[in-house]
């Protein structure tokens, strides 16, 4: 009889991994619900409009290894493409011999959408064994284990309990016959001593394997040294772990120089006289350089001064000697002006260039109002961005377009899931979309046609101050509207906010009313923010204060009904706030909102923040019809990019593959700080040319919440890790009747991804 185990790659060993993850508060939550949400109700699918039906295919079998000794893991995978014209649901069956061990249940959204199916299967039967997914068959062989210290056989089977986590590989550059060190981590969690047998797999080819015994409770290291000669890449397994080591000529090192703070323009600098600017990435001979860099920097919306290199080192010309890999990173402090981050760069065909910086709305900290106590109630935030990628820089290279999400501030981020939207309208028309709103949670945006052509202009634009400001908005030219941010008001209980009343024109004849705004959002400087918000806590503390009383204001758009009575617009339709750091177009959907039968179209925002504005036009023409197919990561690889000063801490996602991650919506996060780096790989080369008549745009969707060091009084959170957000949460801080969710999935993944331990 064949007895078997098929776990799931993210559940694998579960009933350790929870004993082995489980803290006493989350373990009192998991024990108290008992159950594990759908993901799949979380995460809407995008479709096709020009639909028919979805048709799925499926290829690459792969199983690996093909030969080992029985019980230890097989990791078998598939990759499951929908060439239908919408979205569907399809479960993928993993057949053993015949018998249908396992399957799993998957969403793939419109026309090229793939997902790479992964499952584990133990068996702990020697012999040879059929392995079938849909048509496509493969097979591996299963012998019996023999320890060859003690010729003794060990049968490693589902009572294994050891976890194998952590996988470094150093150095992961090296040149023609020099070594390399490729280690993990094994625990074994149980209360008896355990075996667990670790197999390096280089380039898909087995090179060794090695037993490790290891006590009960106890931790082991299993290392292996090898050497390579063949120039290039070469991929690394240890059972299920994956990574990477890369061989280089002789005599040669990779340098790497990039900027932390600055984003927006590159930092020019010269390496031995030569002029060069960032990023830079290059494999140069071994020996002595020089790099200098410039004191003081203008990034366009602010101005940053340097502060150190990432090895500490204060000058900003360092001399340093070539004879390791290396990466330098030039840190820069905001002296005047702003910015924030995550940081988003496409690849151009040459390098990388900066986009923007992603994910506003999910900034952790939004405040709703404070009480009579003090107490400060936080409320809003919501992940989701939606970034217009410039379509004549972005380059695709060996067939897949290739992004990276660099921390370039002091933040932490919990990067939970990325997609790529290609989007195919009539030529003639334009795209854009509803910028996220961070106090609609989980909105993700509507992507509207606009003919440019067209745009009508507004006759009057009048700001808070009175002034007229029409010229500033007539024509995108970096010439924004005057504004003021709140913080600068003259007390708390006198708020003066920022306000832009627009006179539209009679619009009566049109069925459609649309926006397109090209604006962006000043936050100012951090001190400025923690001390309005003092001002309201010493209020509070004279009792000054009402229960509910604002300290920012939520943004806010109004219309003018025809008796001059001005009404908020509703929720899911209100003004956003635009990004901040580089100015962005998107559009505010009107249609409906005014009062039939007028003809004043007048209406305003009122922003606590300096929102300003460059282009506001109206577009009055028909909503055309648009094919959107949206494209999942295919790889995503997380890394560090330079060292970093942060005192940032606690269970970070540890580096290497992390393409599982980011394809749902599922509060399973990557979770990095400053200095870490994303690289993420759409896959584009089965892609279809827009039919005749269209053509194509491509917008980058990202579901990001980041986390600033706390203010001088704390802001209610450390600059910790945990507590980790989620999407259902009120606000964050979230209050003890709210909790991350902790089930069986999410345990799983902590202690599987997040052991990248920083204290």
């Amino acid at each position: 009889m064949t007895h078997s185990i098929v776990v799931k790659l993210k559940i694998f060993l579960l009933i350790d991994l929870i004993i082995v993850g489980a803290t006493v508060g989350t373990y009192f939550y998991f024990q108290h619900q008992g159950l594990i949400p759908e993901r799949d109700s979380i995460m809407p699918a995008y479709k096709s409009t020009n639909n028919k039906s979805a048709v799925f295919v499926f290829t690459d079998l792969l199983v690996n290894p093909s030969e080992t000794f029985a019980g230890q893991p097989i990791q078998i995978s598939v990759n499951v493409t929908n060439i239908g014209d919408i979205g569907g649901h399809k479960t993928v069956e993993l057949e053993i011999n015949g018998v249908v061990k396992d399957s799993v249940d998957i969403t793939l959204t419109g026309l090229n959408a793939s997902k790479i199916v992964e499952f584990t299967v133990f068996e702990i039967d020697e012999g040879d064994y059929t392995v079938k997914i849909d048509d496509l068959v493969s097979s591996f062989v299963l012998k019996k284990i023999v320890d060859g210290d003690s010729g003794s056989s060990v049968v490693v089977g589902d009572s294994s309990s050891v976890i194998l986590y952590g996988l470094k590989i150093s150095p992961a550059e090296i040149r023609p016959g020099e070594s390399t060190t490729i280690s993990a981590t094994a625990i074994n969690p149980s209360e008896n001593a355990d075996t667990l047998r670790v197999t390096l797999t280089v380039d898909n080819v087995s090179v060794e394997t090695k037993i490790v015994n290891i006590n009960a409770h106890a931790t082991v290291t299993a290392d292996f040294t090898i050497s390579a000669s063949v120039e290039g890449t070469h991929t690394v397994k240890l059972n299920g772990l994956n990574s990477s080591f890369t061989v280089v000529p002789a005599g040669y090192y990779t340098l790497v120089i990039d900027r932390s703070g600055g984003e927006g323009v590159p930092l020019p600098f010269t390496l031995n006289g030569a002029e060069h600017e960032t990023v830079f990435s290059a494999l140069l001979p071994a020996g002595q350089y020089k790099v200098t860099v410039p004191t003081i920097l203008n990034i366009g919306t602010g101005v940053v001064e340097f502060g150190s290199w990432s090895d500490g080192s204060r000058s900003p010309s360092l001399t340093f000697t070539l004879d390791k890999p290396l990466t330098l990173v030039a840190n820069y402090n905001l002296i005047s002006g702003y910015a924030s981050c995550p940081s988003l760069y496409i690849w151009n065909g040459n390098d990388y260039t900066y986009i923007t910086d992603v994910s506003n709305s999910g900034w952790l900290g939004y405040i709703g109002y404070i009480n009579a106590n003090g107490d400060i109630i936080f409320s809003g935030g919501n992940p989701y961005d939606y970034v217009k990628l410039d379509k004549d820089v972005l380059t695709a290279k060996n067939g897949y377009f290739d992004i990276a999400l660099s921390q370039q501030w002091d933040e932490l981020f919990y990067l939970d899931t990325t997609s790529l939207l290609v989007v195919d309208h009539p030529v003639g028309t334009d795209v854009y979309t509803s910028m996220t709103n961070y106090l609609n949670k989980g909105y993700t945006g509507q992507i509207y046609t606009t003919t440019t052509s067209t745009l009508l202009s507004p006759i009057n634009a009048i700001n808070e101050k009175g002034q007229d400001v029409l010229a500033a908005i007539l024509v995108q030219d970096g010439n924004f509207t005057p504004g003021v941010n709140g913080n600068d008001s003259p007390s708390w209980d006198n708020i003066v906010q920022n306000q832009l009343t627009l006179n539209l024109g009679d619009l009566s004849k049109a069925d459609t009313i649309k926006l397109v705004i090209t604006g962006m959002v000043d936050w100012g400087p951090a001190d400025t923010y923690y001390n309005w918000i003092n001002q309201f806590k010493e209020a509070a503390s004279s009792s000054l204060i009402a229960d509910g009383t604002p300290i920012t204001p939520m943004s806010k758009m109004e219309i003018l009904l025809n008796d001059d009575k001005w009404i908020e617009a509703p929720q899911d339709r209100q003004i956003p706030l635009p990004s901040d750091y580089t100015a962005r177009t998107f559009t505010v959907d009107l249609t409906g909102l005014f009062p039939k039968d007028t003809t004043n179209y007048v209406i305003r925002f009122t922003n606590f923040w300096n929102v300003t504005y460059d282009y506001i036009g109206i577009d009055t023409t028909s909503q055309q019809d648009i094919t959107i197919t949206t494209l999942k990561p295919s790889s995503a690889k997380l890394g560090q990019f330079w060292d970093t000063t942060s005192t940032s801490s606690g269970a970070f996602t540890r580096y290497g593959d992390v393409t599982e991650l980011l394809q749902e919506i599922d509060d399973i996060f990557i979770i990095g700080r400053q200095g870490d780096q994303i690289n993420i790989q759409f896959y584009i080369e089965n892609l279809p040319e827009p039919v005749e008549g269209m053509e194509r745009d491509y917008f980058f969707v990202v579901a990001c919440w980041f986390k600033d060091p706390p203010g001088e009084w704390g802001y209610g959170y450390t600059f910790t890790v945990e507590p980790l957000p989620f999407l259902n949460m009120t606000g964050f801080p979230y209050t003890n009747k709210e909790i991350y969710p902790y089930d069986i999935t999410h345990i799983s993944y902590i202690n599987e991804y997040n052991t990248r331990i920083i204290t």
